[in-house]
């Protein structure tokens, strides 16, 4: 270790060696990580696990500015939580649906408590203290409830705090900005002028309309526990767009980035003189490597997403002094400094609201199949002499999968065409969008249900969550299929060897949906 780098880690020890809780620092350093990227990596992480940060570093060892003494910039936010927040989040999905995506939506729920600051990477965890001093002395005033005001104009709506509960929150931004200059040698500017939690902002104006009344459902009267939140991000990419990878990709040239699934991706739109049609040039938040990549391997995601919460303090006047100081150590390892145990009487309302949430069941068509457009046919126009599968046209798909008894079998059990996987990630990209939550999937066990199924799951990004149950009960091959008997269908080996993340241990409901079947011809003569 260089002699900066001892001095260095000495003065951050130094500085926290009387706290209780054990130094981050020394794993990494045990690791034979640096010093100055070690607290580098913890405070891009917020400084969570020690694991975390040395994956982060590991990641980020093809870094070119991983050396570079840039520090991240923070800000501190006031957020609702509870029934407040769930309506809040409910008119972002909207808003969005309805009115397209505005400015608001590049970021969560929030009332801005100071601007974005920086902070040097061994003084973070004096932002922390600084935080919670704070906390701790605007407690006993904090308003129990926020009265929110909503306000709208042709290019802004939200809601606006009044009064004296918006002076109390004010004081407390001011508090925090006096500890961390103390404490941590920041310069931060508190929010002295109008409080507000912005819902819309640069909407086109025949919108407006519209958000109103999705702004007047909210009723903000509920009441709610405040979260101040203590976030960063890179100030190197404040204005880049940011995409996210929604496949994987694998470089084909020495100058590409690699991707995989969920990889944040920071673009520069005035630096894409180089890259060709189809392609940009961006920055891996994963790896901090920067490359060209496929730009339709990528979707446009929120400045937000790329943020790190660092640390929270929860506003809650019905917590006594002796459970806080008992709670207090482990609540400080989960990104909390104050534990907030919520009164009984909110809890329970709360569980009852989740006891008789409402549950529903999606019914969802499978996706356009091949012999719907080339015909019953279809078979003979894709297999050679000799029985292989080759593809005659770009609607056929790009690969039948392995099936025991070959592709003869395929004739009565035909696979998606490339219009029906499109449509089908559609579809999951619409769920995915409206923020319904899927807990269980059950299909057919027809091909073309299956694959269906598949590519909703890949774009909810459950594909590996949740395991897909096979019920034949629900297969309907009267009406396309020909002849008196079912075609025999995929079993559920063959499945799982074609990469389908189905359920083997399933017990499916064919013997339910037979006794219908019989209590119907029964009564009817027939069926």
């Amino acid at each position: 270790m260089a002699a900066g780098e001892t001095q260095l880690y000495a003065k951050v020890f130094n500085k926290h060696k009387g706290r209780s809780t054990p130094s981050l620092l020394d794993p990494l350093l045990g690791m034979g990580f640096p010093a100055h990227t070690a607290l580098k990596a913890l405070a891009a992480t917020g400084r969570k696990t020690a694991e975390e940060a040395s994956n982060w570093l590991r990641c980020h060892r093809d870094d070119p500015s991983l050396d570079d003494p840039i520090p991240q910039e923070y800000a501190l936010f006031l957020c609702p939580t509870g029934s407040l927040l769930e309506r809040l989040q409910e008119f972002w999905r909207e808003s969005k649906s309805q009115c397209t995506k505005n400015r608001a939506h590049e970021v969560f729920p929030h009332i801005t408590l100071c601007d974005f600051f920086t902070c040097e990477d061994h003084k973070v965890e004096c932002l922390y203290e600084a935080l919670k001093r704070a906390g701790d002395r605007i407690l006993g005033s904090f308003p129990s409830v926020v009265p929110l005001v909503l306000h709208s104009s042709i290019s802004y709506l939200g809601f606006f705090v009044n009064d004296s509960p918006a002076d109390v929150i004010r004081e407390f931004a001011i508090m925090f900005a006096t500890e961390a200059s103390v404490l941590a040698d920041c310069t931060v500017k508190p929010c002295t002028k109008q409080l507000h939690l912005t819902l819309a902002h640069k909407f086109y104006p025949h919108h407006q309309r519209t958000l109103e009344q999705l702004a007047r459902a909210i009723r903000p009267g509920h009441s709610c526990q405040w979260t101040a939140v203590l976030y960063s991000r890179d100030m190197r990419f404040v204005h880049y767009q940011t995409l996210r990878a929604l496949f994987q990709y694998k470089p084909q040239n020495m100058d590409e980035l690699t991707l995989s699934p969920g990889d944040y991706i920071f673009v520069d739109p005035t630096q894409q003189e180089e890259a060709s049609e189809g392609w940009v040039i961006g920055i891996s938040q994963r790896t901090g490597c920067r490359g060209f990549l496929p730009e339709n391997y990528t979707e446009q995601a929120s400045e937000s997403d790329t943020w790190v919460k660092h640390r929270t303090y929860t506003f809650s006047l019905a917590m006594d002094l002796i459970s806080r100081k008992d709670g207090e150590a482990s609540s400080r390892r989960n990104g909390e400094l104050y534990p907030s145990q919520m009164p009984k009487d909110i809890s329970s309302i709360q569980a009852l609201q989740a006891t008789i949430a409402r549950r529903s069941v999606l019914v969802v068509r499978h996706g356009e199949r091949v012999d719907q457009i080339f015909g019953k046919s279809w078979l003979q126009q894709c297999s050679t002499p000799d029985g292989k599968y080759y593809r005659p046209d770009l609607n056929f798909p790009y690969s039948l999968p392995r099936r025991s008894n070959g592709i003869k079998d395929f004739e009565n059990d035909p696979p998606l065409s490339s219009c029906g996987i499109f449509q089908s990630r559609m579809a999951g990209e619409a769920l995915l969008d409206s923020g319904i939550r899927v807990t269980s999937v059950f299909t057919s066990p027809a091909l073309r249900c299956v694959q269906t199924a598949r590519h909703i799951l890949e774009e909810l990004k459950l594909e590996k969550r949740i395991k897909i149950r096979v019920e034949p009960g629900i297969f309907e091959w009267t009406k396309w299929e020909s002849g008196k008997t079912t075609p025999t269908l995929m079993t559920l080996d063959e499945l799982k060897e074609a990469n389908f993340n189905v359920s083997m241990d399933y017990r499916f409901l064919l013997w339910a949906c037979a006794s219908v079947r019989k209590i119907k011809r029964k009564e009817n003569g027939s069926w």
